[in-house]
């Protein structure tokens, strides 16, 4: 009956979690700028009875929202970051808002919704049906750029919690099995000496030397690293002119491994390629750390346990105006890139999937033992607490993330359908792991033998803070 209370508070409510989606959506604010999205989820938490503490682990716009007390505490996660570049109308063409301005292209607009919608239907399944324990909505900035999640871990802001669940908006209707890549993100600042490039050009020192010397030195070494290891990087100053020998130049890397100690050697190696590459052209180095996240930890039980949901709750129904408004965003995708990306998922009988407009079913849990080669700060929560971030159908087959037309979908009928069936999906799992250990006991056993004796280290430094100002740069 609890799920009953929680389907009927989504149900009725459903306009007021669209306009709340919709509004994020149009606020589209970058990773710890998310002032008014913030602020839009907290104000409505506590209007519905939840004690809300802001600006939590040094990040105003983070939050964490609790109802209930005691033993057991189910944790919900949301995010509302939006990207840069990606400001589009909810059109099937490419037709920007603001050209340049940011755009929801990974629909984080519906993932905070979702996870605040599905946190308050479960208080009120709670109480009317007298389950007991704690809920918890976290809410957590700058996914996309700065890894909010990771500064509220080492800063405590999960300890207790006894699972987290987490919806991300998607072109399936999943819960997988697959780990991710853990990442480092660091900029390199190399200092030369500045003169005439024509006249005298041996009284300068090219700090663009240096990065170009770097960069060479890392494409040699990338032979000899585990090939599921990613490496990638932009040159973010390079000089002012040609005919003045660069004093600055910097150039920003990412370093991606399966596991957390093989990108602490890799990233090691990269350190010594940047020191070798100062000495060459007799710079000076400065190596600023951006951020750090660790690998994913997958649980079957709670996978298994979505999946049974997504099914008990069925799958959204679409109005002719939803079809049509796909039909024209799927025009745009070329069908060998629908193909591509239906490949690289690995799901089984994925093509069945291609000549599909949205995806249908909702299949077996898969990718045990498989890697994404994303990386994501959900998974340090999932060295925590038993952990799982599911996706929905929010984009037709093929939609590439980050994308003007994940950002089109994100606030059409196709995302306002997903943002309700999850809102739901989540609400049902919650309240399962509220009223049956058992459950919530597998997932925690399941949880330590993956884990298999190993121990979180925050791959962020104590004193390293968020960087507020960093879009002020």
């Amino acid at each position: 009956m609890a799920k009953e209370y929680a389907f009927e508070w989504i149900e009725r409510n459903g306009n007021r979690l669209i306009q709340i989606s919709d509004a994020i959506w149009e606020y589209a604010e970058l990773g710890l700028m998310e002032y008014k999205s913030s602020e839009l989820l907290a104000d409505e938490l506590e209007r519905h009875g939840f004690r809300v503490e802001r600006g939590v682990a040094g990040m105003p716009t983070a939050l964490v929202a609790t109802w209930g007390g005691g033993k057991p505490v189910i944790g919900i996660m949301g995010e509302y970051d939006a990207l840069p570049g990606l400001s589009q109308k909810v059109s099937p063409r490419r037709e920007p808002l603001k050209p340049g301005a940011p755009g929801h292209g990974c629909g984080h607009n519906i993932h905070g919704t979702s996870g605040m919608a599905a946190a308050i239907a479960v208080k009120i399944a709670m109480e009317k049906s007298g389950v007991s324990g704690t809920v918890k909505f976290f809410g957590c900035p700058a996914e996309e750029n700065f890894s909010g999640k990771v500064f509220m871990v080492r800063d405590g802001v999960f300890d207790g919690v006894d699972a987290v669940l987490s919806h991300h908006p998607g072109t399936m209707n999943a819960a997988t099995l697959k780990s991710s890549l853990a990442i480092n993100s660091a900029k390199f600042h190399f200092y030369g000496r500045a003169s005439h490039a024509g006249a005298s050009p041996e009284e300068g020192r090219s700090a663009l030397d240096a990065v170009e010397l770097m960069n060479i030195g890392v494409e040699f070494m990338r032979e000899h690293i585990s090939q599921d290891a990613r490496i990638h990087y932009v040159i973010e100053r390079g000089g002012e002119q040609p005919n003045v020998v660069p004093e600055y130049a910097r150039c920003w890397y990412y370093v991606r491994a399966p596991e957390r100690e093989q990108v602490e050697q890799i990233y090691g190696w990269v350190v010594d390629i940047a020191k070798g590459a100062a000495l060459m052209t007799q710079t000076l180095l400065k190596v600023e750390f951006v951020e750090g996240i660790y690998n994913l930890i997958p649980n079957r039980v709670l996978a298994e346990l979505v999946v049974k949901n997504m099914r008990e709750v069925g799958l959204p129904e679409y109005s002719e105006e939803d079809l049509r408004f796909a039909e024209e965003v799927a025009k745009t995708i070329p069908r060998e890139a629908k193909i591509n990306q239906l490949r690289k998922s690995g799901r089984p009988g994925w093509e069945k999937l291609i000549d599909k407009l949205i995806d249908d079913e909702v299949p077996d849990p898969w990718g045990e033992g498989e890697v994404s080669h994303g990386s994501t700060d959900v998974a340090d929560v999932s060295w925590q607490a038993p952990t799982l971030e599911f996706s929905t159908a929010a984009w037709v087959l093929g939609t590439p993330g980050h994308s003007w037309q994940s950002t089109a979908q994100s606030a059409a009928g196709i995302g306002h359908k997903s943002l309700i069936f999850a809102s739901k999906v989540l609400a049902a799992a919650v309240l399962d792991l509220l009223a049956q250990p058992e459950i919530l006991e597998r997932a925690k056993r399941e949880h330590r033998e993956r884990l298999a004796g190993r121990t979180y280290k925050p791959p962020i430094p104590p004193d390293h803070k968020p960087p507020l100002n960093a879009w002020g740069e």
